[in-house]
């Protein structure tokens, strides 16, 4: 990973849903996300169908780049490395950074979610992560019974770790601040991206946020 490229993690991380972007919809969802000024998109796609995956997957690759936006794949490293995503994002129960950085190399992008606790951070620090991921911080419709995150976690993490912060659960224009100021570099949204009737207002009213005070007024 260069300083580079993990300097610039900062700003809108919109992660697809198959039930609010289904395939026919997912390219044009994902392009109205990128124009409201998404930085980041990650593709999470759940189901087993490996071979809509892989043309979902190929196709927002090369959107992303026409964007000039990092594409992240949820838990798939090697569909990762088959499409030429920019990195992977690891759950606490998935391959260890260790593991994905050895199969996609220095250059690539890897994320891991510590929900909660510090203690996973520390250990995907160890392990090589390139940015960590907490919360949920508020109520979320994608995963309501996930463990509730508090914002001071940011600013602890901030203090402890020298790496982007993502922040995730139930974010909305209206609450997404307060967790900038407390540490986040990035802001992932599902719901509150993709959800909405008009994706790229939304991704623009996020966007937002991360302008200065004086500029956003």
């Amino acid at each position: 990973m260069t300083r580079d490229k993990r300097s610039g993690l900062r700003g809108l991380y919109a992660i697809t849903d198959a039930q609010l972007s289904p395939q026919r919809h997912l390219l044009q969802h994902v392009e109205q996300a990128l124009l409201g000024g998404a930085a980041i998109i990650q593709y999470r796609d759940k189901t087993d169908n490996a071979s809509r995956r892989l043309t979902d997957a190929t196709a927002l690759q090369r959107l992303c780049s026409v964007h000039a936006a990092r594409l992240i794949i949820n838990d798939d490293i090697e569909l990762a490395k088959r499409v030429g995503a920019d990195g992977v994002h690891l759950g606490a129960e998935d391959d260890a950074p260790g593991y994905a950085r050895r199969i996609l190399g220095e250059d690539a992008i890897i994320g891991v979610s510590c929900y909660d606790r510090i203690d996973l951070a520390h250990r995907a620090v160890a392990s090589g992560a390139d940015y960590i991921a907490f919360g949920r911080f508020f109520p979320s419709r994608v995963k309501p019974d996930a463990v509730q995150a508090h914002p001071e976690l940011l600013t602890i993490a901030k203090n402890k770790f020298k790496l982007p912060l993502v922040a995730i659960g139930g974010i909305t224009p209206e609450n997404g601040a307060p967790l900038i100021r407390a540490g986040a570099d990035m802001l992932a949204v599902i719901h509150g991206v993709f959800g909405q009737t008009d994706i790229q207002a939304a991704c623009r009213r996020l966007t937002r946020l991360f302008e200065p005070e004086e500029d956003s007024r």
